[in-house]
């Protein structure tokens, strides 16, 4: 079991300083998503301390086979996020003021930034090295395989299977977030 999944097993649990841990952890991640969403530092503030109050109020919930709690959270976050949102036009419906006209909710593009970025920590060498240096660097299999020094066959089914890995890891996520 890796670390995290040895965290979201004990947070599940209710292990006093797993809580801290995971609060440690993931909160840049919980307040950034919220900060991008909301361009707005308090409510970005407010919705990171609700997130980890949710969590912990429903952590009987979370299934760490299901998907990682960096996911769970994530989908926690997208979840009050669109309730800082709705609270908005509800007040501003109530003092008569029109909503703002700005750029669309990128919540969900944000999230799944997020997702993709753990999905591929979660593979490890050498697929998460492949896949790096295929969508990162732009690098042909055949300049991968001459980068890495490895068998041109061997690149291609490090790529599949990774992509086939993320891809699950990622489904798996979305699910456990709604």
């Amino acid at each position: 079991m890796t670390e995290p999944e040895v965290l979201g097993v004990r947070f599940r649990d209710g292990t006093p300083d797993a809580v801290r841990h995971v609060y440690e952890q993931y909160s840049a991640m919980v307040y950034s998503l919220a900060l991008r969403a909301l361009r707005n530092t308090a409510d970005a503030e407010d919705v990171t301390q609700q997130v980890f109050v949710n969590a912990w109020r429903s952590r009987h919930r979370f299934d760490p086979e299901r998907a990682p709690i960096g996911a769970w959270l994530a989908g926690i976050t997208r979840n009050a996020v669109a309730e800082a949102h709705r609270r908005r036009f509800r007040d501003r419906g109530a003092l008569g003021e029109a909503p703002e006209l700005g750029e669309p909710d990128r919540t969900e593009e944000i999230v799944d930034q997020v997702l993709v970025a753990q999905a591929l920590s979660d593979l490890g060498p050498p697929q998460q090295d492949v896949l790096e240096l295929a969508f990162f660097e732009h690098l042909t299999h055949t300049e991968i395989a001459e980068r890495m020094d490895l068998p041109l066959g061997t690149v291609k089914s490090h790529i599949t299977r990774g992509l086939r890995r993320m891809r699950t890891r990622m489904e798996e996520g979305r699910h456990a977030s709604r």
